[in-house]
């Protein structure tokens, strides 16, 4: 089997340990100790937004297009980006460090034949218990 290539994006682009909708707690920074769900993963830049952490006031512009395609403008409060290794994930009562293992799974094919796989799931280290 030749072995893929990894392309120059995939390269700049790293995984991470967290996903949308997963809860996690500030480990550091002015918002350490607060918990939140994950609203957005930016990828590239290693951040993640998370609900109600790292409140910043926007100031918009008003703009007019006419109609309901302007805006009215004014002091906007919303989530700012947080570094990924600024947070962990929250499961049970305290929070934990990922793992990954691979795991055999039944696939079937479209012709209705059954086969084994094995794909990635993640785990916690603490408890080892997939998540």
């Amino acid at each position: 089997m030749a072995a893929r290539r990894k392309s120059e994006q995939d390269r700049k682009r790293p995984n991470l340990h967290v996903k949308k909708g997963d809860t996690v707690k500030v480990i550091a920074g002015k918002d350490k100790g607060a918990e939140g769900k994950i609203i957005k993963v930016l990828r590239e830049e290693q951040r993640v937004i998370v609900e109600g952490v790292n409140r910043i006031k926007k100031h918009t512009k008003v703009v007019d297009q006419g109609g309901r395609a302007g805006n009215t403008g004014g002091i906007i409060t919303t989530e700012a980006p947080i570094h990924v290794s600024n947070v962990m994930l929250v499961e049970g009562d305290g929070v934990t460090r990922v793992g990954h293992k691979r795991v055999e799974v039944t696939k079937r094919r479209p012709d209705g034949s059954e086969y084994t796989s094995t794909r990635s799931v993640r785990i916690s280290r603490k408890t080892g218990k997939e998540i």
